[in-house]
């Protein structure tokens, strides 16, 4: 048995050097010294973990044909979703393309409504009708599958922000594979006419698909492509990176000088898809010298138990707390029973009188309940 240590042993918080982003039209970026709380630093650890945790259960499930269709993971990138998430306020609006779980999860949904939506079931977060790609919940827009579409839609909500006089700004979240897009650009310039509150993020992850940035792009700052828009550049395998980045960002927009961009940069341990094995077009070794280098939990880890914030022994605590919690989610996910077919035409409005839908032939007919 290993004695525990009270918790007056730790120090309360520690204050860290962090990596400076590269800016653009901006004369002073994030602060690079930050502090870090004990807590705070167990909270980020177990969020992490927990995604983390979650999206290998995912991978498991997935080759057990458990979870089918699409599924795109999000191990390695957790920083980038929690990071941001600390940062903003819950009344805060949130979108993001189709690597959605770990955003999901962040802005609140619990980990067995994440899993039993990947496995198509009732209890899932949309009642498991919209799998890897299409999760929702209050002040988050999801979970879209058209490669870009996210962006002028998230340009939309930032523009309903201001237009009801709301002291509210929009994380729009897409990756570097998309950020070549025509609708990108288009929206940049609307966003910027109007002052908009809207934080474009680019989480560029060197990958789009199977093409590395340096291929797919003429100019891979990323963060320099609203031209006319500010930008910054962050480490987004740091948290405390991020977090900075993210309040820096947030206080420009809330302050009515409209748009700022934003580029994390981050790295995916997982192929794009699980069709995609990741060995074709990078080496196992490159992807096993980011986890050892680089991976955002254990960089996270390092400066708790160095710095006297947490001990390795109640990390390892969470650890398996968390475990726990992703095995009895899982089992919940692949017991809960799938939706009935009736319930199909369900939920098309938020909050409409019901009404017919047509089903596959004009015979057939569902009631749409809001």
């Amino acid at each position: 048995m290993v004695a525990s240590r009270n918790y007056a042993d730790f120090a309360s918080e520690a204050t860290f050097e962090i990596k400076k982003c590269d800016l653009h039209r901006l004369e002073e970026g994030p602060s690079t010294t930050v502090v870090l709380t004990r807590e705070e630093g167990l909270h980020y650890y177990k969020t992490m973990q927990t995604i983390r945790r979650m999206e290998l259960k995912s991978d498991q499930l997935y080759k057990q044909k458990v979870i089918r269709g699409f599924c795109h993971l999000y191990d390695g990138q957790e920083a980038c979703c929690v990071g941001l998430e600390v940062a903003i306020k819950p009344t805060d609006h949130v979108i993001t393309a189709y690597r959605v779980h770990g955003f999901t999860y962040a802005r609140g949904v619990p980990v067995r409504e994440i899993l039993a939506e990947l496995t198509g079931r009732k209890g899932g977060c949309v009642k498991g009708k919209g799998g890897s790609m299409h999760m929702y919940t209050k002040n988050f827009y999801g979970g879209n599958g058209i490669v870009g579409a996210q962006v002028p839609l998230g340009a939309g909500i930032a523009l309903a922000c201001k237009y009801f006089g709301k002291n509210e700004i929009c994380l729009t979240l897409y990756g570097d594979g998309a950020a070549n897009q025509g609708q990108i650009f288009e929206t940049y310039n609307m966003a910027a006419l109007w002052k908009l509150p809207c934080v474009f993020i680019c989480e560029n992850n060197r990958y789009g698909m199977g093409t590395s940035v340096e291929r797919a792009a003429a100019s891979t700052d990323y963060y320099k492509r609203g031209d006319f828009i500010p930008g910054l550049r962050v480490d987004g395998m740091d948290i405390l990176c991020v977090r900075e980045a993210t309040k820096f960002a947030a206080e420009y927009c809330r302050a009515g000088k409209g748009p700022i961009v934003m580029e994390l940069q981050t790295y995916r341990y997982h192929g794009h898809s699980m069709s995609d094995p990741g060995i074709s077009y990078r080496t196992r070794e490159e992807i096993q010298e980011v986890r050892s280098k680089s991976d955002p939990i254990t960089l996270l880890k390092d400066r708790m138990v160095n710095n006297n914030l947490a001990s390795i022994e109640e990390l390892k605590e969470i650890d398996v707390a968390v475990r726990k919690e992703i095995e009895e989610a899982a089992q919940f996910a692949t017991t809960d029973p799938e939706p009935p077919l009736e319930e199909l035409g369900n939920h098309i409005y938020s909050n409409e009188p019901p009404f017919e839908v047509r089903g596959p032939n004009q015979w057939t007919r569902y009631k749409s309940v809001s």
